[in-house]
C-alpha cells in the first residue's frame, strides 16, 4: 500500500489500566486497527499526565504500579479513519480522541525479495 497526499491522523488517549473484552484497550484498539485494514497504528506510553477527573499519573519510581497514559496515533485517508470511529466509540468508554487534518509526505513498505 501507498500513501501520500491528504489523510488524517486520530489521536485516542486513555489509561494504561483500561480493558476491553479481557484484554489490554490499547492492544484492542490496534488489533482492531489492523482487522479493519487502516495504514497502522503506534502505542506510546506517557511518562505523566492527567485526564478529565484531574489525578495525576506518573512513572516515579516509587509509583510504578500507577495507570500510566497511553496515546495511540493512527494515520490514514479520511474515509479509512471516519469508517473506523464507530467502531472506537464502542470500544472507549473513558479518554479523549482527536481528530486532525494531515499531509502524509510518505508511507511505503519496501519487500524483501531476498531468500
Amino acid at each position: 500500500m501507498k500513501i501520500e497526499g491528504e489523510g488524517q491522523l486520530l489521536r485516542i488517549y486513555i489509561g494504561e489500566s483500561d480493558r476491553w473484552e479481557g484484554r489490554p484497550l490499547y492492544e484492542a484498539i490496534v488489533l482492531k486497527a489492523r482487522e479493519h485494514g487502516l495504514a497502522g497504528a503506534t502505542v506510546l506510553r506517557g511518562l505523566m499526565g492527567f485526564g478529565a477527573d484531574s489525578r495525576i499519573h506518573t512513572a516515579k519510581v516509587l509509583r510504578l504500579s500507577e495507570d500510566l497514559p497511553i496515546l495511540i496515533e493512527i494515520a490514514d485517508r479520511a474515509e479509512r479513519i471516519n469508517a473506523f470511529l464507530p467502531v472506537l466509540d464502542g470500544m472507549v468508554s473513558e479518554g479523549m480522541m482527536t481528530l486532525e487534518r494531515v499531509h502524509i509526505l510518505a508511507y511505503r513498505h519496501q519487500h524483501n525479495n531476498a531468500s
